[in-house]
């Protein structure tokens, strides 16, 4: 039988490779390997997602840096359609609808599946944190929107940040949580924006490595034009970008921080119980 739809050259390894790094639903225990740490083994890990195909960002890197931890994950397109069409309209982003959603999905990771915490992977709706946070308070579970981290990163390393996004939706969102984190930390913080569209419209056609092109030529260019103390990359899909550009702080001359590495590794100090 022809199939009439063949997406990729090799469909066996990709079905394969993606099991590799998402498995399956069980109930045992995680494979302990060398870099786990003792107090991660038994826990799990509720990822809140924007859309389902984040899941293989938040799979990835959540083995990388969290090997031991059992991931559970939640999120849909239906989330995603949701604010695009309201950015697009002009409308709050994003909406009510979606930050109750966010609580509901929420709830169940913790209702069904008894999670140790929650990692919000998804930078636009990042403005559901304090209120997914009240919502899992009475049970003890911990919230951490996947940006935190590399926000108070920014904010510690000084000088102005280059915040850089590619869709539209997470602009305003992943500028107003660097402000409100400048502002707890009691510090100012002056940062410029860059949008990069057509590293996310590659990105979208599944080019990987064009989207890391294209964010690295914008970057360059950028700071060719202004000197910035660091750069943020502001979504998780953005954090393919370290697959490309290992040492980018040798690369291009300044740190530049993905939510991917910061957010995993401060959710390992708070599984594990260390974090400050």
């Amino acid at each position: 039988m022809t199939l009439p739809f063949q997406p990729v050259s090799d469909p066996l390894r990709l079905f394969s490779e993606y099991l590799r790094v998402t498995g399956v639903a069980h109930l045992g225990p995680e494979p302990v390997q060398a870099a786990t740490n003792p107090a991660w083994v038994g826990k799990r890990l509720g990822l809140l997602n924007g859309s389902s195909w984040i899941m293989l960002w938040a799979n990835y890197f959540g083995r990388l840096y969290l090997p031991g931890v059992h991931l559970v994950n939640v999120g849909n397109e239906a989330v995603q359609l949701s604010f695009m069409a309201a950015h697009a309209r002009g409308e709050p982003c994003p909406p009510r609808a979606n930050i109750d959603a966010f609580v509901r999905y929420a709830r169940d990771l913790v209702e069904l599946a008894g999670v140790h915490a929650v990692l919000i992977t998804c930078s636009t709706m990042n403005r559901s944190y304090r209120e997914v946070e009240a919502a899992l308070a009475p049970r003890g579970v911990p919230v951490l929107p996947i940006d935190l981290p590399m926000m108070e990163e920014a904010v510690r390393l000084g000088g102005r940040v280059l915040v850089v996004a590619t869709h539209g939706p997470t602009v305003a969102s992943t500028q107003a949580l660097l402000r409100e984190t400048a502002e707890s930390m009691g510090r100012e913080v002056s940062y410029s924006g860059l949008q990069v569209e057509a590293a996310w419209e590659r990105l979208a056609r599944g080019d990987v490595e064009g989207h890391n092109r294209a964010l690295a030529g914008a970057i360059r260019e950028r700071l060719r034009e202004e000197a910035f103390g660091c750069v943020v990359l502001a979504q998780l899909s953005m954090s393919v970008f370290c697959l490309s550009y290992a040492n980018p702080e040798e690369e291009f001359g300044v740190p530049i921080l993905s939510s991917g590495p910061c957010g995993f590794q401060r959710m390992g100090e708070i599984l594990a119980g260390t974090a400050s």
